[in-house]
């Protein structure tokens, strides 16, 4: 197989796919003989990311894998396709998003601890329902309360490959404006 039909099927596969796709689930669209190695498949996942650098859509790596998104920059006028508004996050579901993000596993209380007010059961659901959290065990003290943790899918809507591109706490900007990049990215 030449390289630009690798290319053209790859990149193909990733456009249909719809969802983030990991090199296994790339090598497992072609039959045992022709199947290519990681490394090329990289190599050709490293070509299409440089060849859609300066086009409306890019070929990002995030937690679960490879796929095409729509750059930030055209997003605003992408996202008028559809007919339902952004999900906005009150500030207190992305304090608590925050706080699971950065002192993970955290149990409800230390969460409420840290930010003083009770945690909204409405917020965690929201965080459940969203697949951002999920609960990862159960503390060992009296009541064994649930240990919340963040998922793949937390890690793919932010566009992280994992928990170590986090920005420092000491970077972290005004909730608002990240409220306002979920929006954003809610339509991409």
């Amino acid at each position: 197989m030449t390289p630009e039909t690798l290319k053209s099927i790859v990149e193909g596969a990733l456009f249909a796919a719809g969802r983030a796709l990991t090199i296994e689930q790339l090598q497992a669209l072609f039959e045992e003989p022709v199947r290519p190695d990681a490394g090329s498949l990289r190599a050709v996942l490293s070509t299409i990311a440089i060849e859609h650098e300066d086009r409306a859509v890019q070929l990002q790596q995030v937690a679960s894998g490879w796929r095409f998104q729509v750059r930030a920059d055209v997003a605003p006028w992408v996202s008028r396709l559809w007919d339902e508004r952004p999900q906005r996050y009150s500030r207190a579901l992305l304090e608590t998003l925050s706080l699971i993000a950065y002192k993970q596993p955290i149990t409800r209380s230390e969460i409420e601890d840290i930010r003083g007010v009770t945690v909204s059961t409405q917020i965690v659901k929201t965080l459940l329902e969203r697949e951002w959290i999920r609960v990862a065990g159960h503390k060992e003290v009296p009541g064994r309360p649930a240990l919340f943790a963040t998922t793949r899918q937390f890690l793919d809507d932010f566009n992280l490959k994992s928990l170590a591109e986090l920005p420092a706490l000491a970077d972290i900007r005004d909730l608002s404006e990240i409220a306002a990049e979920l929006e954003t990215a809610s339509h991409e």
